[in-house]
């Protein structure tokens, strides 16, 4: 699998990672491990998961797994902090919270580092100068080698990175950003993206398959062994099932049959290869669900049929993204 430098950095991550977010939870032991073998045997290095994943569990398990099964060495491990349990305060990107939830994350994961290290969301109650020092502290102190952030929006993300850029030497640098991303979500292209490309900060997309709707499968009814039949996972997919997303989603299957590929590698495709992106976060339920995904490794769309899809799913920007004397 082709590997990508991760923002401005020397770090380079296969541009295909695997997500955890329902390993120890929907995914069992038995399956992680088909897919993390089968991910790694495929050049995959790159992978996501997070504190609040499983409640633990999905560290946990990719622990476990990498006692026996894939060498810690040939992985890239990201995790998150900062999302809370508490209906008061969701977030909490407090110093003492963070290096407090990078060291359990650390046991979990059987390791003395990860690889990359994400604040998982901003918290307006905490001064962003705290908890970007946790990220100094963890580089500085080993405990992770890069950090970036998550699910910023776009002045929140500029912010943070010029701070950390007007001290170099002493702050560390954002490698990444994590947001959503996908021919269904575009959002961040307004204003989060330009500032990622002008910033140095590299995207890995979540969601790059628009919650799974992208893969076609919902289109004339909801599977029941799917994520829109979860208990957990439907209200996560629902937004995706309006009329907008079904124009989006018919296009990519008509590019699909005209390439002879399926919806899925159509749209991971797509995203992957956008501007600024290092490599979207894949979260399959079974290794045959990733085998679809790795197999877009061969594919690179077309321009025209990029164009097509640029056109049918383009979100709605203007003033003052686009030059006021246009409008």
């Amino acid at each position: 699998m082709e590997q990508r430098h991760l923002g401005r950095t020397g770090l380079r991550v296969s541009r295909i990672g695997l997500g955890t977010l329902t390993w120890g939870r929907d995914v069992d032991e038995h399956d992680a491990a088909d897919m993390l073998k089968a991910f790694w045997e495929a050049g995959g290095t790159l992978v996501d998961t997070a504190d609040v994943y499983g409640d633990g569990e999905a560290e946990y398990l990719l622990g476990q797994l990498m006692e026996g099964l894939v060498p810690r060495r040939d992985l890239i491990i990201s995790t998150k902090a900062g999302s809370v349990p508490d209906p008061d305060r969701r977030f909490n990107g407090s110093r003492g919270h963070l290096l407090a939830a990078l060291d359990a994350s650390l046991a979990r994961l059987g390791t003395d580092y990860v690889d990359v290290w994400h604040v998982h969301a901003y918290d307006p109650d905490t001064p962003l100068e705290e908890t970007l020092q946790a990220l100094d502290l963890a580089v500085g102190s080993g405990r992770a080698r890069y950090a970036g952030v998550s699910n910023f929006c776009g002045w929140q993300l500029a912010k943070a990175a010029t701070w950390q850029l007007a001290a170099p030497g002493t702050r560390t640098r954002l490698a990444s950003t994590q947001l959503e991303y996908s021919l269904l979500q575009r959002g961040i292209e307004r204003e989060v993206l330009p500032a990622a490309l002008d910033l140095g900060v590299g995207l890995l997309p979540s969601s790059p398959l628009g919650r799974g709707v992208l893969t076609a499968k919902y289109r004339r009814s909801t599977p029941p062994d799917s994520r829109g039949a979860s208990e957990h996972l439907a209200p996560f997919v629902e937004p995706y099932l309006d009329d907008t997303a079904t124009r989006i989603v018919d296009a990519v299957q008509t590019a699909a049959d005209g390439l002879a590929v399926t919806p899925l590698q159509v749209a991971l495709a797509w995203v992957r290869d956008r501007p600024g992106v290092a490599a979207p976060i894949v979260g399959a339920r079974t290794a045959q669900q990733l085998a679809g995904a790795l197999s877009v490794e061969a594919l690179s769309l077309p321009d025209e049929i990029c164009r097509a899809l640029d056109d049918v799913s383009a979100p709605v920007h203007r003033y003052p993204d686009h030059d006021w004397s246009t409008l």
